[in-house]
């Protein structure tokens, strides 16, 4: 059995998720994510909280490449000239998530958080986040071969950090 995520979540990723809830309610700001490596963990946190949902507009779960083409409107010869883990890939989730939804601000996220290809860097993650009529925000993480569950928890955490930028910003 591989490693899996704890049930039990960081104390610091739990009252972030609240915070970052509570600012956009605050701003009437609605929230939609675009994840791949993360499988929908980002999403399920912002669900998580009671009597938040309403700030959660919508998320996209977009692992494969078809799924990011599918649903976000990503061009497939993008992701096979850049790598479906890159700046561009994850900026155009990013856009691709607000043109496909009624959000204010996107948070996209794709990577390795796992063992990848042989080319490929285990823990490398690239995170773009969009508001509507704004710039788009990318950041660069090399987390290292922490392991998946590890890796998710860290992609999730840099995540809400980067929302809350941007709700506040």
């Amino acid at each position: 059995m591989t490693e899996t995520l704890s049930a039990t979540l960081p104390d610091d990723v739990e009252a972030l998720t609240h915070a970052v809830l509570r600012e956009a309610n605050e701003r009437e700001l609605s929230l939609v994510t675009a994840e791949s490596c993360t499988g929908g963990l980002l999403a399920s946190l912002l669900t998580d909280v009671e009597g938040a949902g309403h700030v959660f507009e919508r998320g996209f779960v977009t692992y494969s490449k078809d799924a990011k083409c599918e649903l976000l409107g990503l061009d497939r010869a993008m992701i096979d000239d850049c790598g479906a883990v890159s700046e561009e890939v994850a900026r155009a989730m990013a856009a691709g998530a607000l043109v496909r939804s009624h959000g204010d601000l996107v948070l996209a996220v794709t990577g390795f958080a796992g063992p990848a290809g042989p080319d490929d860097e285990a823990g490398l993650i690239h995170f773009a986040c969009a508001r509507r009529d704004g710039p788009v925000v990318h950041r660069e993480v090399r987390l290292g071969p922490l392991g998946r569950g590890p890796a998710r928890i860290a992609c999730v955490r840099i995540a809400l950090e980067m929302l809350m930028d941007a709700i506040e910003g």
